[in-house]
């Protein structure tokens, strides 16, 4: 049987809580990545969208990105190791606290934009994101782009991983995402998302920007919540995914 994850990156706000589509993207993801405080999130916020995520039986998992409130966190930033270890480290306990306050449980870790996509190729940070997850808790599940780095950093410690991948991203013939700072990194037509979401979830493989078909690992699939018709191709995935068969939870659900 095949089964695939739908995460969202969610309470990406400032004093703005609900978000305008966050309580209904609720009912048709099974996981929310909530993000910290660094690149978005505030107390109010983070607290908001736990108790949501609980309401609905969604797994929480908590949303680490650099400290770049302008740039929303998708800006790289020359950080150490250790730095992205200490980042890291800060805002799960940040979100973990609010998890223990509302009486659940944290599920996984998700590092956010720019942070994501350095420890993607990055083997240092790689390791140093995947060791403050394991030194925070070693229970708990990595998210991380299929076939990266932090895949096999958090392999290496012995850490759970669900490999992503992304509806509405393109990618390079190595399997990395196409930079948003080029123009066709994102898929805006809605079919050709949901064909690109099929072939990776059932025959585990993508095509790529040149048209080479690149072999990946797909485990949780993410849906981006911030766009104009965010919630209407959130269901439409849902729903198409179920009439193929395919059963849709969390990791270890």
């Amino acid at each position: 049987m095949q089964t695939i994850d739908l995460n969202c990156d969610m309470g990406e706000a400032f004093g703005n809580y609900p978000m305008p589509n966050d309580d209904i993207l609720f009912d048709h993801i099974t996981s929310a990545n909530i993000a910290c405080g660094f690149h978005a999130g505030d107390p109010g916020v983070m607290q908001y969208t736990v108790s949501m995520a609980l309401k609905k039986g969604v797994a929480i998992g908590a949303h680490p990105g650099l400290p770049d409130l302008q740039g929303f966190g998708r800006r790289e930033m020359k950080i150490s190791a250790n730095e992205a270890y200490q980042i890291t480290l800060y805002q799960i306990g940040a979100l973990y606290s609010f998890v223990r306050a509302a009486g659940g449980k944290l599920h996984h870790v998700k590092a956010h934009g720019a942070l994501y996509n350095m420890a993607a190729k990055d083997a240092s940070l790689a390791r140093a994101i995947a060791q403050a997850v394991h030194d925070f808790d070693p229970a708990l599940i990595l998210y991380a782009l299929a076939g990266s780095e932090m895949i096999a950093a958090a392999n290496n410690l012995g850490l759970t991983t669900a490999s992503e991948v992304f509806a509405d991203r393109t990618y390079q013939n190595d399997g990395s995402l196409t930079p948003r700072s080029q123009s066709n990194a994102l898929i805006t037509d809605e079919q050709q998302s949901i064909q690109q979401v099929l072939m990776m979830v059932k025959q585990q493989q993508v095509t790529s920007v040149d048209q080479e078909t690149i072999p990946l690992k797909a485990e949780t699939l993410c849906l981006h919540g911030d766009g104009t018709h965010a919630v209407e191709f959130a269901q439409k995935i849902n729903q198409r995914l179920k009439q193929e068969g395919i059963t849709i939870k969390a990791p270890g659900a």
